[in-house]
């Protein structure tokens, strides 16, 4: 293959994803205004904030927690098996998505409490994981956020066996308005559709949301418990000092 058809294809992912981005922010900015409030909130009231994705929806989930210019309160709510390919085969936690009763395990032996916000970031919102794992949060008092594409509830069956997707159970649903299927490339010769756009978009939400939250607490004369990069000159003091701070709610230093 020609660098020059390679550069085509190249550009054609480039548009699809900066076109997702631009529909993201411009017809989800009221569910981005309200999920980065619903943050604001809980920081301002003592409350902790938590993340959550299965297999690769995890890797938005773990990119706000411990980060440089992130929420120093965001922590990862982690399913063993099912956070990323890491598992042995892979497709276990695939399987471990499917599982009926595992997210209320993990809920009931997890220091979220009542008042508490978490993020669920679901690609399809279909299986029984993050349906269960919405449903058992909210019945425990915690505002859920989700994230995920709306088409599939209307192009896919729900494989939990209320019949009910992720979006069903949602405070506040943001959707990434990605197609079913995840591919946005084709190309003649190859017998699948390629080309995922879900992380780079969920990836993008996740951050405006924080960024929201952050403009809410500034706005109320609250400082934001923000980390700096452990890189530059002073970070770990900076973070040493937020650490100490917010000891009780910060989960992911014991």
């Amino acid at each position: 293959m020609s660098s020059k058809s390679e550069g085509k294809t190249a550009g054609q992912y480039f548009d699809a994803a900066i076109d997702l981005l631009r529909r993201v922010r411009d017809e989800e900015s009221g569910s981005i205004a309200e999920a980065g409030t619903l943050l604001a909130d809980a920081v301002e009231s003592g409350g902790r904030l938590f993340a959550f994705g299965a297999g690769h929806s995890s890797l938005a989930a773990q990119d706000v927690v411990y980060r440089a210019g992130g929420l120093a309160l965001m922590n990862l709510l982690a399913v063993p098996g099912a956070v990323g390919v890491d598992v042995m085969p892979a497709t276990l936690g695939s399987a471990l998505e499917r599982v009926d009763g595992l997210a209320g395990a993990v809920l009931d032996s997890s220091p979220a409490k009542p008042g508490d916000v978490l993020v669920i970031i679901s690609l399809s919102g279909r299986n029984s994981l993050p349906v269960e794992m919405a449903m058992n949060a909210r019945a425990l008092g915690l505002k859920v956020i989700g994230v995920t594409s709306v088409a599939y509830a209307s192009e896919t069956r729900s494989r939990h066996m209320s019949g009910t997707f992720l979006l069903d159970h949602c405070d506040v649903v943001i959707d990434s308005k990605i197609a079913v299927g995840d591919a946005e490339l084709s190309l003649d010769g190859v017998d699948a559709p390629f080309g995922s756009a879900s992380s780079v978009v969920t990836g993008a939400l996740l951050q405006a949301i924080t960024a929201t939250a952050i403009e809410r607490l500034a706005e109320r004369g609250i400082q934001p418990p923000l980390l700096r990069s452990g890189n530059v000159d002073g970070g770990h003091d900076w973070n040493g000092r937020i650490f100490q701070q917010y000891a009780d709610r910060i989960f992911y230093r014991h």
